[in-house]
């Protein structure tokens, strides 16, 4: 506030401009002190330095600090870079004020549009490091006291825009509100300038306003005219936010944020969820800021099951329509999963009101999201030239659950700014073009990992955010389409779907190239003679020789001749499946009867695509080289292991059970059973699930059955089931993710598929969520643990190394060291040791000299070295804690010495914690993404499989030139979907390590709540429970080395590759 004995209005008026928490007290207090100091607002940077010479006040000298220190960088030439330069910007959300105070510190003339007349968006942003170092040097903390002050870094969009438009005002932005910009007027003659055509009628001076730079931060539904935009589509993705009023009582202090929870890594919090309240949700994340701020991704089964939608309807605009949208049922939806996922102890949820002064709750489809093709383009009529940039919304639709939007959006406004000064500089259309488009190719690629680590010396100077930067990656040649003297071409969208329909021909001779390939690797093996891709493999032998040849240590073929036709072929497409990842796409039978020759000749061309490459050496081809769909192999293993795995634990402690010795799967000289009756009747081509035909591009393989992709789904939640992580119910038959699976004597909630009452139950106590920061202490009772006689696993003795590394195993193995050796088998009470001075349950890494990680350290001496913010009047909030963890933090802080040198390390350890949640969530939230994206793609690729299947098989009298080429195009399909499947088989893989991390973490903290107790206060159930923890922990500590084995393997097998190379 002012200060008591000042008289100076302009004082008073700059305090109400620093305080104003509105958009309107923001413009009348800035008017009111203009008038004050007898200043024009909007005359760009000469109009600061008016304003900074006059208002001598103590509170303002802090900020002019930090504005002079930010212009008085080199890159703007003291506000001269861009003097002749007149800008126009359209619109006033985050990504546009930020370019607008760019292009105004540059000198250039900014005139901003916005159609709104008010801030009123609650939802909360993420923000990168250089994010919030570049906002605190803009005054951040001078403006919004609470900026960064939590355990995790964001602000609401209202707050942000609200700091920026401070900013801009005071650097002699001019801003017009409640305009709305339609479209540009081209130069009417020589001598003329371009011009803005706006609604309603805008004030003469706006609307001869004639600009030559023109920036649209208008988001992602208004591109202007001549900009290309592409769709990226996934499957059906439905998100929820919802805001409630914060009423900053100590209660909801205490409670603590969650940076994200993803059902791909943590099923059993949404378990917990699901069989408490019946919400089925893929993720959720809460931020607390002005609001308390929630974001989740809802089933839409469940949606329909709890009233919140009316009806199903194909078409997402409708699905989600203001009609079909009970906003009740939404509201009640939205408080269940909030109230659950905070156990309860934000009180009573009030929504806060958005602009219309409805509950500030709606649902909303990011199944499909807009990218420019191009960032910028150039128009020239009557010798006039215009630069036209895009930033924010319109330039990259973010995806939400990475957070990535304003980080992206500020690092758009950063290139686009630049490109002004460049284009100022005189620098010819192409150059600037090709320039930019330079930089847009890093856009999508940038992390907080992968760009420079001193935020600090971020700049308007692209150098000095991106390493290895290439401004010559696009040609000038390649950017001519993007400089129009008329451009008039109304905006496409181009759907981001597969290509299929405009494969390359490629050569005739596809067919006759798989038809020799195939005789190579079959040459040389007795009663083995291929000269078709249909009756030469009825006996079998020809396929077992071309299994054989890649996998020479496997029965040979000339083993197999007194066996059956049907026998033999069985066991080479086994064989092929589990040990070269080759996955059937035609049964036995019919193979044997030659009734399928183009699923023969599909499913022999994945042998050709996958070992082509490969020579024709005895020896056995390596299952991670380079085209080996050794993903798709090592998920085919695990999950056949953990059918293995249940069967045993399901197998009565009377029957004999085998040893976990064996191999992960059958001997090889062990011929498997015929296929039944029904199979030799020719039922290999219909679905196992619905019964229909099935078509080459649509089968998929799953326990020696083909199915659809589109049938094999969970039979509760409709999601798509991957390796490893489904299994079929023995009760119903049906198929289950792992999530859904019932339990036995537990009916699954709303399995019917009827509807669900309307009212949704509010969580108990004994029913709330394991939070995934916060131990769970097991109950009294728990079952006990089998004794050491009963179980079929030997347990590990650790060695002391091995013990410190036990619940900090990174997962990515160093590319100079040797995998970690497997432990030794043994059992001992290791518990403590294994987890002494351990924080990887709250997301750190391995640990340093001083008991904590070094990363750890390094933020601690950062921070305790930073200069002192006092003069920014900081108001750091209580950090929330579970007890469990505050009493971790404390004894960890008094062991290492932590508490003396480091007094911050409380605040310091907990946001290091969180920033490693946020980035294993965006990790998850990227794979499902890009999940959803392949689904999608797979979905069109059997589309345009099933019209060319049919056109082959088709009785019709087509030239055979027409067959061939058709038959082509099918089996570039077959690489296109093979292809897809294996980029999925790693996603999985990788989904399954970040699955084994958070279990690990989830187990290390049950185990850490034994270790707290007073060896005598234990009562026998503890002890069993205390154990049976460990050896889950144990297993998965096996899993993960499996994991890690194989990533080596692999790494090693593609640098040996590499040489032969």
């Amino acid at each position: 506030m002012a200060s008591p004995t000042s008289t100076n209005p302009a004082h008073a008026h700059f305090e109400s401009f620093l305080q104003a928490q509105l958009c309107q007290d923001v413009l009348s207090s800035f008017q009111g002190l203009c008038t004050a100091l007898d200043v024009e607002p909007g005359g760009g940077l000469p109009q600061y330095s008016k304003i900074k010479d006059q208002l001598n006040y103590w509170s303002a000298k802090s900020l002019w600090a930090k504005l002079d220190k930010r212009a008085g960088q080199a890159v703007y030439q003291q506000g001269r870079a861009c003097s002749s330069t007149k800008c126009l910007v359209v619109g006033a959300g985050p990504c546009g004020l930020r370019a607008a105070v760019e292009l105004a510190l540059l000198g250039a003339r900014v005139v901003l549009v916005e159609k709104r007349t008010k801030f009123s968006r609650h939802n909360v942003l993420h923000l990168w490091p250089f994010t919030i170092h570049d906002l605190r040097a803009l005054g951040a903390k001078k403006f919004y006291g609470r900026f960064c002050t939590g355990t995790l870094d964001h602000i609401s969009i209202r707050q942000l825009q609200l700091l920026l438009l401070k900013v801009a005002l005071l650097l002699g932005v001019q801003i017009h509100w409640g305009v709305t910009f339609t479209g540009i007027q081209p130069p009417p003659k020589k001598g003329c300038g371009w011009r803005a055509q706006l609604q309603p009628s805008p004030p003469a001076l706006l609307a001869n306003y004639e600009f030559d730079v023109l920036i649209s931060a208008a988001g992602g539904k208004f591109v202007p005219e001549g900009f290309t935009v592409r769709e990226m589509r996934g499957k059906l993705a439905i998100g929820i936010t919802a805001n409630f009023v914060n009423g900053r009582s100590v209660e909801e202090t205490q409670v603590p944020e969650i940076s994200g929870v993803a059902r791909i890594y943590n099923q059993s919090f949404f378990q917990s969820l699901l069989k408490a309240t019946g919400i089925d949700l893929e993720n959720i994340v809460y931020y607390k800021d002005d609001t308390h701020y929630f974001v989740m991704t809802a089933k839409k089964q469940c949606l329909l099951r709890l009233g919140v939608l009316h009806q199903d309807w194909p078409d997402t605009d409708r699905l989600l329509s203001g009609a079909n949208v009970v906003p009740e049922a939404l509201q009640r939806f939205a408080r269940a999963a909030a109230d659950f996922a905070t156990h309860g102890k934000l009180g009573k949820l009030e929504f806060a009101q958005d602009a219309h002064g409805r509950p500030d709750v709606s649902a909303f489809d990011f199944t499909s999201m807009m990218r420019a093709e191009s960032s910028a383009r150039v128009q020239e009529k009557h010798g006039a030239r215009l630069l036209l940039g895009l930033v924010g919304d319109c330039l990259v639709e973010p995806f939400w659950p990475l957070g990535t939007g304003v980080a992206r959006g500020f690092l758009a406004a950063f290139d686009a700014a630049w490109m002004v000064k460049r284009w100022a500089e005189g620098a010819g259309p192409l150059e600037v073009l090709a320039e930019r488009e330079s930089l847009y190719q890093l856009l999508s690629q940038t992390s907080p990992e992968n760009m420079h680590r001193n935020v600090a010396q971020y700049g308007l100077d692209p150098a000095t955010r991106y390493p290895n930067l290439n401004l010559r990656a696009v040609t000038p040649n390649q950017v001519r389409d993007l400089y129009d003297v008329m451009a008039k071409e109304p905006v496409q969208r181009k759907s981001d779907k597969t290509d299929a329909g405009k494969l390359a021909t490629g050569s005739a001779g596809a067919q006759g190239e798989l038809l020799r390939w195939c005789q190579e690797q079959t040459a040389g093996y007795p009663g083995v003679h291929v000269t078709d891709l249909a009756s030469s493999w009825a006996s079998g032998l020809a396929l077992c020789a071309l299994v054989h040849r890649l996998r020479p240590g496997l029965l040979e073929p000339s083993e197999l001749q007194g066996a059956g036709a049907l026998e033999v072929t069985t066991w080479a497409l086994k064989m092929a499946e589990e040990e070269l990842g080759i996955i059937p796409v035609l049964s036995a039978q019919a193979v044997v009867a030659g009734s399928d020759p183009l699923g023969l000749i599909a499913y022999l061309s994945h042998f050709h695509s996958a070992f082509k490459g490969k020579p024709q050496s005895p020896g056995p081809v390596s299952q991670g080289s380079p085209g080996t769909p050794s993903a798709v192999l090592f998920l085919g293993k695990l999950q056949r292991t953990l059918q293995r795995t249940r069967a045993q634990v399901e197998t009565p402690s009377t029957e004999k059970t085998p040893s976990t010795e064996e191999p992960s799967f059958p001997e090889s000289s062990v011929l498997l059973t015929p296929p039944s009756q029904h199979e030799e009747a020719g039922a290999g081509d219909l679905c196992a699930i619905c019964g229909e035909h099935l078509y080459i591009l649509e089968r998929l393989c799953a326990d020696d059955r083909l199915f659809h992709r589109s049938c094999f789904r969970c039979h509760s939640c409709e999601a798509t089931l991957w390796p490893s992580g489904y299994r079929q119910h023995p009760g119903d038959g049906h198929f289950y993710c792992l999530q859904h699976l019932p339990q036995p004597g537990h009916k699954e909630v709303g399995s019917d598929g009827g509807p669900e009452p309307q009212e949704l139950p509010t969580p108990s106590e004994d029913s709330m969520p394991q939070v995934p920061s916060v131990p769970t202490i097991p109950q009294e009772g728990a079952s006990p643990v089998p004794s050491p006689s009963q179980t079929t696993r030997r347990l590990i003795r650790l060695s002391s190394p091995e013990r410190q590394r036990l619940s900090s195993l990174h997962l990515t193995p160093d590319s100079e060291t040797e995998p970690p050796p497997k432990p030794p088998r043994s059992c001992s009470a290791l518990a403590r040791q294994a987890l002494e001075g351990s924080f990887v349950g709250w997301g750190v890494p391995a640990q340093g000299p001083q008991g904590l990680p070094d990363s750890v350290l390094a933020a601690m001496e950062e921070e305790e070295g930073s200069p002192s913010s006092s003069e920014e009047e900081e108001e750091e909030e209580d950090v929330a804690l579970d007890s469990d963890m505050e009493q971790v933090l404390l004894s960890l802080a008094k062991n290492s010495g932590t508490m003396n040198k480091y007094p911050t390390w409380r605040r310091t350890l907990l946001r290091h914690a969180k920033e490693e949640e946020m980035k294993r969530f965006c990790k998850a939230q990227a794979i499902q993404r890009r999940l959803n994206e392949i689904e999608a793609a797979l979905r069109e690729l059997e589309a345009e499989g099933v019209k060319l299947e049919l056109a082959l098989r088709s009785q019709s009298s087509f030239p055979e030139q027409q067959k061939a080429l058709w038959l082509e195009q099918l089996l570039q399909l077959v690489q296109k979907k093979n292809s897809l499947v294996a980029e999925e088989a790693e996603l999985m893989i990788t989904v399954k390590e970040l699955n084994l991390e958070e279990k690990q973490l989830q187990l290390d903290q049950e185990l850490r709540s034994y270790m707290n107790q007073e060896e005598t206060l234990k009562t026998a159930a503890d002890r069993q429970a205390e154990e049976q923890i460990l050896r889950k922990l144990l297993d998965v500590v096996d899993q993960r080395d499996a994991l890690i084995r194989f990533q080596e393997e692999r790494r090693l097998s593609e640098l040996a590759s590499g040489a032969e190379a």
